[in-house]
């Protein structure tokens, strides 16, 4: 991924991982896109980012999704990144399940969006000279944290259809990358109070270093996501997961 002359749209742009790389990218002179349900707190942030654009997007609606999306390449036709990164982390009782609207909006948010956005501009993607598509996933995606078992089941399955996604497009102009997040200081689940999450800046700075030094890498792995990364491909996951699994059950 080429880090300038970029057109970028970014989901879940107005707060986050989201914001922090909208801020990176803004910052490299990238026309950068931003989308969320909350148009006044996007209104907010392209003030405090000159040319910055943004619009309204409920992921979880389909039908809205197609129409910001014809809305979006019809005023920047040149578009050529998209970064699914919307996510919706609840935690959730699996023994006492009297309403499953949670793991509902999780799933709609946290997969079925991702999969609509990137169809719906995937025509347009393949157009462009070069073109990329990022999507994020989670550390927890491959050592789930039982405690939010369908925001984990989500990004698990994030992974695998960027795989797919990526081997079918191989003898394309889009590349397919995708971010795996440690657990960062965000909103989600309260983890900004944290000291123990890595702080958002740091993060973000990691990242878009990776991404200079490295600009077509399959996966983009901060050092503290590497463990779980890379878990399952050891001898020593079902350790990792006990022992992770047991160390948030005493915080709660």
């Amino acid at each position: 991924m080429l880090t300038k002359g970029n057109t970028i749209l970014i989901t879940g742009g107005g707060s986050g991982i989201g914001l922090g790389l909208a801020s990176a990218f803004h910052s490299l002179g990238n026309q950068v896109i931003i989308a969320s349900r909350r148009k006044d707190l996007l209104d907010d942030i392209t003030k405090q980012y000159p040319g910055m654009a943004c619009y309204a997007l409920d992921i979880q609606n389909a039908d809205e999704i197609n129409a910001v999306a014809k809305k979006i390449l019809g005023d920047f036709p040149d578009l050529n990144v998209l970064i699914n990164n919307s996510g919706i982390m609840r935690a959730e009782n699996l023994k006492n399940q009297t309403n499953l609207q949670d793991m509902e909006e999780i799933v709609a948010t946290n997969l079925l969006g991702p999969i609509r956005l990137t169809a719906a501009l995937l025509p347009s993607l393949l157009l462009r000279p070069k073109a990329t598509i990022i999507n994020v996933s989670s550390g927890l995606g491959f050592v789930p944290m039982a405690t939010t078992p369908t925001y984990c089941a989500t990004k698990a399955a994030l992974h695998s259809y960027t795989q797919s996604l990526r081997y079918q497009l191989k003898d394309t102009n889009v590349q397919v990358m995708e971010l795996v997040p440690p657990y960062v200081a965000t909103d989600l689940m309260n983890g900004a109070k944290d000291p123990h999450a890595m702080p958002l800046d740091v993060f973000i700075k990691e990242v878009m270093d990776l991404i200079m030094s490295d600009p077509r890498p399959a996966e983009i792995c901060v050092e503290k996501v590497k463990q779980f990364r890379m878990a399952g491909e050891s001898i020593n996951y079902d350790s990792v997961y006990r022992k992770f699994n047991d160390g948030v059950a005493r915080c709660l």
